[in-house]
C-alpha cells in the first residue's frame, strides 16, 4: 500500500471512530432549552446529534421538555388563566407544587413561551424568554429532516423517555406515542440516526422487543432508576455499571449514558478515575457505547480541578475537561454549549495525531552492548 493510501486508510478509520458532540436539549448555553430556535442553533455550531427529552400532554402529544413540571421553563406563572391548574405533588420522594403537563392539552401548551431555566447564570438565553413556543415531537422530527438536508449532514437522534412508569399508570405510555412518530416520519428502524434513551429499565426492554431503534441505558450520578425503586427492585446505578450489570444492559441496550461526574476525577490534579476507564473498557468489551452527560462551560458545572477563576458563573477550562473525557474513550459527549465541545474534539484530535506522529517518527537507538536482535 502507497502512502497516500495508508493516509486515506488512516483516516477513514479515524472519521469512524470519532467521537459524537450531541446538543443536549438543543444549545441551552445560548437559547432556552428544547426550543426548535436552539436545535437549529446546535445544528449551527457543529452537533452531530440533537437530544430532545419527552413528555406527554393530557390528550396524548408528546411534547419537549424535560420534566413534567413547566414552571422553570416556561412562563406559565405569568398566565392568568391557568393559575388555578398549579398543586402540589410527589416528584422522586420531593414535594413539588407547580403546573403539570399532563393537566394541559396541546392547545393550551401552544398559549405558552419557553423561559431560560438559570437565567442568572445565562442571561443571554434569557434575553430570549418569551419568543418561543413550547415544540412537539413530531415538529421536532421535521426540523431534523430539514436540517439533514440543508447541512448535508445526517443529523442523529437521542430521544430521552421521561418518567416512562409515572405516564404509564396514568394511561400516557411514552413508548407506543413515540415509536408511532417515528414510523410517521420512517424512522423507526435501526440505524445509527436514531436512539431512544432512559434512566428507566423498563421502558427499555420493552422498546428492545417491541422496536427495532438503538437504545440507551442512562446511568445517574447516584440512585438507582425510579422504575426500580418503584417496583422494590434493589437495583442501583452502582449495580449497572459493575461487570455483571454492564453485562446486564448489554441485553437490552446499544450504549450507557454516564453521568460525567463518575467519569471525570474531582482531584487537585485532575486525573480522571481510573475506575472510569475500567468502566469505559468493560462497557465496550460488552459492545455497548459510552456517552458522557453533560458537558457546560461555566465552573459551576465542571469538576474541581477544572474550575477557573472568577466565579461560578464564569467559563473554566472546559476545554480540558472535554479532552479529557475524550482521552478515557468515551464515544460521544452531551454538551449545553455544543461550540466548545466540537473544538475541544478538534483540539484532542490535533493532539492526538502529534503524539502519534512524534512516536511513529521517533528512532531508538540501542544502548550500549545491546544487539537489536
Amino acid at each position: 500500500m502507497d502512502e497516500a493510501a495508508g493516509s486515506a486508510v488512516a483516516r477513514a478509520r479515524e472519521a469512524r471512530a470519532l467521537p459524537i458532540v450531541i446538543g443536549h436539549r438543543g444549545a441551552p448555553g445560548y437559547l432556552p432549552e428544547h426550543t426548535l430556535a436552539g436545535y437549529r442553533l446546535a445544528v449551527a455550531l457543529g452537533a452531530d446529534s440533537l437530544e430532545p427529552d419527552l413528555v406527554i400532554t393530557g390528550d396524548g402529544v408528546l411534547v419537549l421538555r424535560h420534566e413534567r413540571d413547566l414552571s422553570e421553563t416556561t412562563d406559565v406563572a405569568d398566565r392568568p388563566a391557568f393559575s388555578s391548574r398549579q398543586r402540589t405533588t410527589t416528584i422522586a420522594g420531593r414535594t413539588v407544587t407547580g403546573w403539570f403537563v399532563e393537566d394541559f392539552t396541546l392547545a393550551e401548551l401552544k398559549m405558552l413561551r419557553a423561559v431560560e431555566r438559570f437565567p442568572r447564570v445565562r442571561p443571554t438565553s434569557a434575553a430570549s424568554d418569551g419568543r418561543h413556543q413550547v415544540a412537539t415531537f413530531d415538529e421536532f422530527l421535521l426540523l431534523v429532516a430539514e436540517a439533514s438536508r440543508a447541512t448535508g449532514r445526517e443529523i442523529g437522534m437521542h430521544v430521552e423517555l421521561k418518567q416512562s412508569t409515572y405516564f404509564a399508570d396514568l394511561g400516557l405510555p411514552l413508548e407506543p406515542a413515540v415509536l408511532n412518530s417515528l414510523r410517521d416520519h420512517g424512522l423507526d428502524r435501526r440505524s445509527g440516526r436514531v436512539h431512544v434513551q432512559s434512566f428507566e429499565m423498563t421502558c427499555l426492554r420493552s422498546l428492545s422487543v417491541s422496536s427495532d431503534v438503538r437504545l440507551v441505558q442512562l446511568i445517574a450520578a447516584s440512585g438507582a432508576p425510579p422504575d426500580c425503586v418503584a417496583s422494590g427492585d434493589p437495583t442501583t446505578y452502582d449495580d449497572l455499571l459493575s461487570t455483571q450489570g454492564l453485562r446486564m444492559v448489554s441485553h437490552h441496550a446499544d450504549a450507557v449514558g454516564i453521568a460525567k461526574d463518575r467519569l471525570i476525577g474531582q482531584d487537585s490534579q485532575g486525573v480522571p478515575e481510573v475506575s472510569a476507564s475500567r468502566t469505559i473498557e468493560d462497557a465496550h468489551l460488552e459492545g455497548l457505547q459510552v456517552l458522557s452527560f453533560t458537558s457546560r462551560n461555566e465552573n459551576r458545572f465542571l469538576a474541581d480541578c477544572y474550575r477557573g477563576a472568577g466565579g461560578p458563573d464564569e467559563f473554566g477550562d472546559v476545554l480540558g475537561e472535554t479532552r479529557a473525557l475524550f482521552g478515557l474513550g468515551v464515544d460521544g459527549v452531551f454538551s449545553d454549549h455544543p461550540d466548545t465541545t466540537v473544538l475541544a474534539r478538534e483540539d484532542w484530535l490535533t493532539r492526538r495525531r502529534t503524539a502519534v506522529s512524534d512516536w511513529s517518527g521517533s528512532r531508538l537507538e540501542p544502548r550500549q552492548g545491546v544487539s537489536r536482535g
